[in-house]
């Protein structure tokens, strides 16, 4: 991965994880150990899931540029559903509490989102290669 890409991950990350914390704190608090679990196990979901989808994007706009956009909204639609499909899996799970799993989800999910527009909004990405000095057409 470029330097750039694992700049604005670590950038979307972070403070996904940082969120995640403090959902595992507020958490454990509120319902105990099994809701500390529940927060733990949602961020470590949403980073995964969305790291995931940014490498596969990054990839998609160096191989097939024409497509990146469709692939972005296909990508983040897909996210959101696989996302709900495992909220609906751990609904009635005994494995952690189920309500902080999805509070944390939904938060991650929305810090990352957060964060990975704010990366891009500040990144200084070149649109169009800038032709090399000493070269005349």
């Amino acid at each position: 991965m470029p330097s750039n890409d694992v700049r604005i991950l670590l950038q979307a990350a972070v403070p996904t994880a940082a969120v995640g914390a403090i959902a595992a704190v507020v958490s454990g608090v509120v319902v105990g150990g099994k809701g500390a679990i529940g927060a733990v196990v949602a961020t470590l979901v949403v980073i995964l899931f969305m790291g995931l989808g940014l490498y596969i994007l990054q990839r998609t706009a160096k191989s097939l540029p024409h497509l990146f956009q469709a692939m972005g909204l296909m990508l983040y639609g897909a996210q959101i559903l696989l996302l709900f499909i495992f909220m609906a899996a751990f609904k009635n799970t005994t494995l952690f509490h189920p309500r902080a799993f999805a509070f944390t989800l939904v938060a991650g999910t929305l810090a990352w989102i957060a964060a990975q527009t704010r990366a891009h909004m500040k990144s200084k990405i070149l649109y169009v290669e800038p032709e090399k000095s000493g070269h005349s057409s």
